[in-house]
């Protein structure tokens, strides 16, 4: 054997260098924290009776703050798709000391489990689940998440409260866009300071990945604690504005929360916001919004009283009198009173300054109703 072949038997004989061992990820990384009692806005209303008012949907009967899970994620991504996980999950609850509030951070892909079947366990001890745009993104994203990891996602089938839905219902009329810090400055009148721009998370997650420094999600972990106290201050107060309308001291707010009443069957509730308008733009809107609700409630009666309202004030322009010529016509069958309805309000609407396409297909309207009117008028003087 020559030297080459001995080197290449002591070569053969050495074992392969072992692989380095894998780190043990059998759990994730969570913080709990307790904000006094003195955070959470007093309830002046049962939240179980006043949900339903706010969204359509079913809750569970009698439904109590303290059964209320509150759930915003952190994720590697803002739009969502296949690739897109959530790093952290904030979850927070009503207790009797106050609010609390546990976070849970997957410190690396294979953590991701781990931090499911800790909110799995959550989920389970509670009858709602209440997010901020979950019903698009965070039930959805967490549901791939649960399903990628071959876990049963039934966790999240929870009634579900998404108070953006709720919000933008009363709120974008007067504000246009309703995310959760435009809520908190203007409704709940409590800005945030130096919070970190959600834009911004997915780096710091991909960062702290590279670099190891856990440091640098303090700021996220902060943002998130804030998204989900906010989401309980921002339901009491909805609770309480649905509850006492005449919170809310703005017109635009005080119509659309009717309109959204409206839009859930609830007459009677809609027709107080109705009421609560005060004079202005939107007054007119708010009072033809309340004749037309009497009038479909069988109180026809009272829908009359308000178009007759509206014409002593001079409001409406001819929506009240043509109104009120359907109600002469085909209510108390009164066809000269509707006939004069008609004339008044063709005379309004022959103003100079009231042009468009619209007016002139009303004009016609009108038109056609005079004519018809006035046929039903001869024909009743022949009659006689």
């Amino acid at each position: 054997m020559n030297l080459r072949d001995k080197l290449r038997a002591v070569a053969g004989e050495k074992k392969p260098a072992a692989p380095p061992p894998e780190t043990a990820h059998n759990d994730c990384w969570r913080r709990d924290t307790l904000r006094g009692a003195e955070s959470l806005p007093a309830l002046n209303a049962p939240l179980g009776d006043i949900v339903p008012l706010m969204q359509p949907g079913e809750v569970p009967a009698g439904l109590r703050p303290e059964r209320i899970l509150y759930l915003d994620t952190e994720t590697t991504g803002l739009g969502g798709g296949a690739g897109t996980v959530a790093f952290e999950i904030g979850l927070g609850w009503e207790t009797s000391e106050g609010f609390a509030i546990r976070q849970l951070v997957m410190r690396d892909y294979p953590e991701e489990r781990w931090l499911l079947r800790e909110t799995e366990a959550l989920l389970s001890r509670f009858d709602a689940v209440c997010t901020f745009n979950g019903s698009t993104f965070d039930l959805p994203l967490l549901r791939s998440r649960f399903l990628m990891n071959r876990m049963d996602p039934a966790c999240l089938d929870l009634p579900h409260i998404d108070l953006v839905h709720i919000a933008r219902r009363v709120f974008r009329l007067r504000l246009g866009h309703c995310n959760l810090g435009r809520l908190e400055e203007v409704i709940l009148g409590q800005p945030r300071q130096g919070d970190l721009p959600g834009s911004e998370v997915p780096q710091r997650f991909f960062t702290y990945l590279k670099t190891g420094e856990f440091g640098l999600l303090e700021e996220v972990l902060a943002h998130n604690e804030q998204d989900v106290a906010s989401m309980c201050v921002l339901l009491r107060h909805m609770v309480r504005c649905y509850a006492n309308p005449e919170l809310l001291g703005h017109a635009e707010d005080l119509l659309s929360m009717g309109a959204a009443l409206e839009h859930g069957r609830h007459a009677a509730e809609a027709r107080r916001c109705y009421q609560l308008i005060p004079a202005g733009r939107l007054h007119a809107m708010g009072q033809l919004r309340l004749a037309a609700n009497l009038r479909r409630s069988g109180a026809r009666g009272d829908a009359k009283e308000v178009w007759l309202g509206m014409i002593r004030r001079r409001e409406g322009g001819a929506q009240p009198y043509i109104e009120l010529a359907k109600h002469y016509e085909h209510v108390e069958r009164d066809i000269p009173a509707a006939l004069e309805m008609t004339v008044k309000a063709i005379a309004l609407l022959s103003e100079p300054s009231l042009q468009g396409e619209a007016v002139q297909t009303l004009r016609n309207a009108l038109q056609y109703r005079y004519d018809r009117l006035a046929r039903k008028a001869g024909a009743s003087r022949k009659d006689t």
